[in-house]
């Protein structure tokens, strides 16, 4: 193994994490400075700095995140629409703002290298190691599972067994999961048949099935500002508290629950179950203003950028120039959708209950089917005619009528 004196341990607590701490030790002989970042994973980060420490970290950073993750991550690519096969991007544009504080701890604590759990097969190595090679080019990086002899989750448990290392979870209970503010992921095990139809019973954590949901519906109305949602049922709130209380309502309606197999970067497929609740409601709201803020040329386009940008989130290319280039074009476009959505939320659905905009290009003068004074029905002949030449020019020469 190369000489590393000190590393910087991205560190969840789970599986993977719980055991590189003895590995790196084992292995390198090195300080291990473990360092979890709080993007909304609530209860999970308890007890963790007494289990890093007794695993043989030399200190833990517990960093709260929220706030940058929502505002400089979540936000843009919320108004961007941004989703990768319908995927609502929940662990993908979580990594950079982690990976971005691993880089700043690992040069305050001089460390010679930057260490991560993720696993050969996953995207989450593309997006911490790319976003350390645009901040920290000159920094080392460990990935142990391209390393160590391991070779599945079982495997892993065997190890931390060995080696006395406390786990959440048991081999019966060990499926894969990502949480965060935003939502929860769930693979392997069962769900890695796609035959398999999931135990939502068993399963979810930030909500119910549509089955479980209640009979009577919930409604809500969503504030807007330039793109951006700024307060719930008229009560003005920052984006932390604005998902959590979304996540919450959307959670007890049964709000958010996707099932896909998605086409990973490496190059595979994966199937994988995600909550999330008030993501879902966001983007729906957001997507039914933008329906009457922006005209139709910009909004067909914004939908072609929005898969673009989408898949950069996902490949974890977020700092780069395209990205920062296509934000400026969002926020150009969302200097108008402003206003207010309301919504019913019911098993699972979320239905269309009135929006308003002050900058709304919907005229019912013009659009009515009652008796109107602004638009004259004759010029449509015209228009016709002219639009449809192409095909009645190509119709007559198939018919030999014209040269």
């Amino acid at each position: 193994m190369k000489q590393i004196k000190k590393v910087i341990l991205a560190y969840s607590g789970g599986l993977d994490t719980s055991i590189i701490i003895p590995w790196l030790k084992e292995n390198y002989g090195c300080e291990v400075v473990a360092v979890a970042a709080d993007v909304g994973q609530g209860t999970e980060l308890d007890g963790l700095e007494e289990k890093a420490i007794k695993t043989g970290a030399s200190k833990l950073y517990i960093e709260d995140l929220n706030k940058e993750f929502v505002e400089d991550f979540i936000w843009p690519t919320l108004k961007a629409g941004a989703k990768y096969e319908n995927y609502l991007l929940g662990t993908s544009f979580a990594r950079p703002p982690i990976a971005k504080r691993l880089v700043e701890i690992a040069k305050s604590e001089g460390a010679d290298a930057i260490v991560h759990g993720c696993t050969g097969k996953g995207n989450d190595q593309v997006r911490f190691e790319l976003t350390i090679k645009a901040l920290a080019p000159e920094m080392e990086i460990i990935a142990p599972w391209r390393i160590w002899d391991i070779k599945s989750r079982d495997e892993e448990i065997d190890y931390a067994e060995k080696h006395n290392i406390p786990l959440k979870i048991t081999r019966e209970t060990n499926y894969s999961k990502d949480k965060n503010l935003w939502h929860l992921s769930h693979e392997g095990m069962d769900l890695e048949d796609p035959a398999n139809e999931p135990k939502y019973d068993k399963i979810l954590e930030m909500g119910v099935s549509p089955e479980q949901a209640p009979d009577k519906p919930t409604y809500i109305t969503l504030t807007f500002e330039k793109g951006i949602p700024v307060a719930l049922d008229g009560e003005k709130l920052d984006g932390v508290e604005m998902i959590a209380k979304l996540n919450k309502l959307g959670g007890e309606n049964g709000i958010g629950l996707l099932d896909i197999v998605e086409n990973r970067l490496v190059g595979m497929k994966s199937r994988g179950v995600y909550e999330t609740p008030g993501g879902a409601i966001l983007y729906h709201a957001h997507d039914v203003l933008e329906t009457l803020a922006l005209d139709k040329e910009t909004s067909h386009y914004k939908a072609l950028v929005a898969q673009k940008y989408g898949e950069i989130v996902y490949n974890g290319q977020w700092y780069t120039p395209l990205r920062e280039a296509i934000d400026a074009f969002v926020d150009k476009t969302q200097e108008t959708v402003t206003g207010e959505v309301k919504l019913k939320l019911y098993k699972g659905n979320i239905v269309n209950a009135g929006t308003k905009s002050p900058y709304s290009l919907y005229s019912e003068d013009i659009a009515t089917f009652g008796e109107d004074k602004v638009y004259n029905q004759k010029d449509s002949e015209g228009f016709i005619n002219l639009f449809g030449l192409p095909l009645k020019v190509r119709a007559m020469i198939k018919n030999k009528q014209v040269k």
